[in-house]
Formats: structure tokens, C-alpha cells, sequence
């Protein structure tokens, strides 16, 4: 029997996922990283990409995620994001337009803050999208 760890994955504008799970993997600052249950207590950032999350019951949910940190503990490992989104929640259309105005913005000249929030935003689009074919190839 596979070990298990209790996990919540939170937004500000709700709790994206809460129970138990068998792995969790993020991309991190550093790299894409897969937790399991026992690991050393550790606080990382989180950056844009997707989110895996696999259950005792051999579910995997798979989710677009925006920037953010986590919090592995010994009783509780705790997510926190801006914004966590199941690919069949993802407006492909929204996100495909948010993806043609950041990279023409990224075109202009521009102040080294505005920059920045383009590629996020890009960042941020190209993730949801990124996600939301994988499901619809399913």
C-alpha cells in the first residue's frame, strides 16, 4: 500500500483540492519536483505551470496553476496560489487571445516592469492552454 499525505491546494477564492494524496508535483523556481509522504519538511515557490496531483484511489488530476508557494509539514502539506484551473474550466478561446495581446505587447517597447508582467502573463496563457489540450487529447 502506497503511503499517503494529507494536502491542500488553496486559491483566494477557494480550495482547489483538499484530502489525501499519494504524490503531488509542481514546477518550482528550481525545476519540476514530485513530493510523496515522509518527505523533510520544506518551504519552495511555486511558478507557472501545472500541477499534478495523484490519490490513494489512483486518480490524477492535472491542473493549470499560476505563481505561487508551497509548504510541505509534517502533518500537512499546503499549496497556495493565485489561480488553479481543471483543464475543462479553461476558456481556450480567453486564453488564446491573452496569449496574442502579451506577445504583441512584448513586441513594443516598454519599461522593464512591463516587461516582466508581459511574459507572466504569457507564461500564464501558454500554461493554460498547455493543459487544456492534454485534456481535450483524453
Amino acid at each position: 500500500m502506497e503511503k499517503v499525505f494529507n494536502l491542500e491546494v488553496l486559491t483566494p477564492e477557494r480550495p482547489f483540492f483538499e484530502g489525501e494524496a499519494v504524490s503531488l508535483t509542481v514546477t518550482t523556481t528550481d525545476g519540476q519536483f514530485t513530493f510523496l509522504a515522509g518527505h523533510a519538511p520544506i518551504v519552495m515557490p511555486v511558478v507557472v505551470g501545472s500541477i499534478v496531483i495523484k490519490t490513494p484511489e489512483g486518480q490524477t488530476i492535472e491542473a493549470f496553476n499560476s505563481e505561487g508557494f508551497l509548504e510541505l509539514g509534517h502533518e500537512l502539506t499546503s499549496v497556495y496560489l493565485q489561480a488553479c484551473e481543471r483543464p475543462e474550466d479553461i476558456d481556450r478561446l480567453r486564453a488564446e487571445e491573452a496569449k496574442r495581446r502579451a506577445e504583441e505587447r512584448l513586441r513594443q517597447r516598454q519599461s522593464m516592469s512591463e516587461y516582466t508582467q508581459n511574459k507572466m502573463a504569457l507564461a500564464r496563457a501558454m500554461a493554460r492552454l498547455s493543459v487544456s489540450a492534454k485534456y481535450r487529447r483524453r
